[in-house]
């Protein structure tokens, strides 16, 4: 699965809860995160810690060995559930059952979360008492609250927070199934035993919102947000029933302080992200963070912050901000007008910033986004140590906004360097050639398919995002064409859906899909990639093996 994971598949879902279990178990340094899904167990390494070589010699060792001994009884939950669900009665009598008795067998079974996905705190619930195969929504839902809970295939499932989906509804729970601000934020993790209980008489309320068309690139096929991938929500304003929103600084800003600025205009998009949040994919979480690294790392570097120090990531420009305070800043990435105080000064070079002077990063004529490093770095609530934004999941400070106060902090290490430490200039967003590594369902494509992966000529399509950037271009055809059980995927992968035209997965993207993956950009790729536009043409290149 490109040139920092492996996916290994076996043979169904007791396989994966099997092998899981060993491999958690005796889990070796380099090891990041250990996603299973309905038929594979999906591995990131830190190939400068751990080879993928050595990790698959991990998981083979661990695949033959004994079952860990002593294994803690799994934890229990039990929500509350209220069977008003709008298409109770309907599932019921598709399955030649009545509301009620379905409702009852639901709430007998005792299940158990066999893997996340899709959001965070998304839990696939099974249940070996469970004997329905229930087929989804023919066209998803434009909205489904927070608290619904579901059945789809052999799943059931409670939705954290309002969404689209596709699944059938049963009920509702008021539990809290994801706090991002505590110390286990997914009360339905992998390996928790839960049970329903009924609250209130069956009702099998009819009808409800009508379920329509959702158009969506980068999630999989079986995903409960419905039948495609879904586009992130384009409002400032946290969505109801989700984790709380906090805007980037609050608190440390409230009194604007040693350090803050204002934000006057946000421009297309501007967020505050650092290096991410590694390491809990398996409670549905992505990495999210800076798309472009190396940028982000070279802005820090110019005004001494530690390279992951939290900054602002510009999308396409029109970012102005006025200091509050005298402060240090410098802008790198994407290249375009900078002005501070209306006067023209250099990207990739620390400037002072006088307080009540006004900096404006213009639209970015090269490259794609631009970042904005402070000295201190931005001080921003953070979630699972890291306070970068993720727009799908909603987790982080919310996207900045016209009038948004931000903190600076403390997080300086070295004097502001007396010259750039590298030489610069503006990326080339607009002709690129990307490095793949392989991808796990190469052999899903026919030969013609997979030469035209690198014979043709690519195209950003409008729908490029955080989450994903899909391609305009010619499709690549099927040499199989069943459906794929969903199955972890890693930032950088290639899924390509029926249209047969990829989606290249960003930093916000779901950790799980359900689109076969024909290639994955490799890690160095990814930091260019961020710079392609609408309209930007790539070139695929054959990457060498990482072993």
């Amino acid at each position: 699965m490109g040139d920092r994971a492996v996916l290994v598949e076996v043979a169904g879902l007791d396989e994966v809860l099997a092998l899981h279990g060993r491999l958690v178990a005796s889990v070796p340094a380099g090891v990041i995160d250990i996603v299973p899904a309905a038929r594979t167990v999906l591995i990131t390494v830190d190939p400068a810690v751990l080879s993928l070589s050595r990790a698959r010699a991990w998981v083979t060792d661990a695949a033959g060995a004994a079952p860990p001994r002593a294994a803690a009884a799994a934890a229990e939950v039990v929500l509350d559930i209220r069977y008003d669900g709008p298409d109770l009665a309907e599932t019921a009598e598709l399955l030649g059952a009545s509301a009620s008795e379905f409702a009852r067998r639901h709430a007998d079974a005792t299940w158990t979360v066999a893997f996340t996905g899709f959001a965070p705190g998304f839990g696939y619930l099974v249940s070996d008492e469970w004997p329905f195969d229930v087929p989804r929504l023919d066209t998803p839902r434009t909205r489904v609250p927070a608290g619904a809970v579901g059945v789809a295939g052999q799943f059931s499932g409670a939705y954290p927070r309002e969404t689209p989906g596709g699944w059938r509804l049963l009920g509702t729970t008021d539990a809290p199934l994801f706090d991002p601000a505590a110390e286990n934020p997914a009360l339905l993790a992998p390996g928790t035993r839960v049970r329903f209980r009924p609250v209130g008489a069956v009702t099998a309320a009819p009808g409800g919102a009508a379920p329509v068309p959702v158009p969506a690139p980068g999630m999989g096929r079986d995903s409960p947000f419905g039948a495609e991938s879904s586009r992130p929500d384009r409002r400032n304003a946290p969505r109801t029933g989700g984790p709380k929103r906090t805007p980037a600084g609050a608190g440390a800003a409230k009194e604007a302080g040693a350090g803050a600025i204002r934000v006057e205009e946000p421009g297309l998009l501007a967020t505050v992200q650092d290096l991410g949040r590694p390491g809990a994919a398996a409670l549905g979480i992505a990495r999210s963070g800076a798309m472009d690294r190396r940028a982000l790392g070279a802005a820090n570097r110019l005004v001494g912050n530690p390279e992951g120090a939290a900054a602002i990531e510009i999308t396409l420009g029109g970012f102005r901000a006025v200091a509050l305070a005298e402060l240090w800043f410098a802008v790198t990435g994407g290249g375009g007008p900078l002005r501070l105080a209306g006067r023209d000064v250099d990207p990739y070079v620390a400037h002072p910033w006088p307080a009540g002077a006004e900096l404006e990063v213009g639209w970015i004529e090269r490259g794609a986004r631009a970042y904005l490093a402070l000295r201190g770095g931005v001080e921003a609530p953070t979630v699972r140590g890291s306070a970068a934004t993720d727009i799908l999941s909603g987790l982080g400070p919310a996207r900045l906004a016209a009038g948004t106060v931000l903190a600076v902090g403390a997080h300086s290490t070295t004097p502001v360097p007396p010259a750039p430490d590298a030489p610069w200039g503006a990326p080339d967003g607009d002709d690129l050639e990307v490095e793949l590594a392989p991808g796990p369902r190469a052999d899903w494509f026919t030969a013609d398919a997979r030469a035209t992966l690198f014979e043709a000529i690519w195209t950003v399509s409008g729908a490029a995002d955080r989450v994903g950037i899909r391609l305009d271009g010619p499709a690549l055809a099927r040499a199989r064409h069943g459906e794929l059980p969903s199955e972890g995927m890693v930032p950088g992968a290639l899924q390509v859906p029926p249209s047969g035209r990829p989606t290249i997965l960003g930093p916000d993207a779901p950790v799980t899909g359900g689109y076969p993956v024909i290639a994955v950009v490799t890690d160095a790729a990814r930091d260019a990639l961020a710079q392609a536009r609408p309209g930007s043409r790539i070139r695929f290149r054959h990457a060498r093996p990482p072993d």
